[in-house]
């Protein structure tokens, strides 16, 4: 009886052994998978911020139009290389449109009406992200 006795404790204990050791298994992929998670995430982030501080660059120029016609905004200048850069932008009565991730710099920008006639001409400096608003001059 007691031959018995002692397989059926052997038997109990591997059966318990297995159980707790199954479960360590299971938490130790998971943690494994969590820091691959992280590790992913703070990659992301940092490239975000790498981009978000990139000092040549400014992240959004808008304009709003207070005209009663929609207007055609045109940018003209040059990056840090030399490089020509030009955007245009068609902007709607009441509306507003951006430009995304442009080269600091000096800007010559005209507002053209619906006519092709020269309504503003200028030139700015762009040195942070800013909104410009074309309204009628009184």
């Amino acid at each position: 009886m007691q031959l018995h006795t002692m397989k059926t404790l052997y038997s109990l204990l591997a059966t318990i052994t297995f159980l707790y050791a199954h479960p360590q298994s299971t938490a130790e992929t998971a943690i494994k998978a969590g820091e691959l998670i992280l590790g992913g995430f703070s990659i992301l982030k940092s490239n975000k911020v790498k981009k978000d501080n990139d000092a040549s660059f400014i992240t959004s120029i808008c304009v709003k139009n207070k005209l009663t016609d929609k207007i055609t905004f045109t940018l003209h200048g040059e990056d840090a290389k030399g490089d020509e850069v030009s955007r245009e932008l068609v902007v709607q009565n009441d509306g507003k449109e951006c430009v995304f991730n442009i080269p600091k710099g000096i800007y010559t920008y005209t507002v053209l009406l619906p006519n092709k006639e020269i309504y503003k001409k200028g030139e700015y400096k762009f040195e942070d992200d800013v909104v410009i608003t074309i309204k009628k001059e009184e």
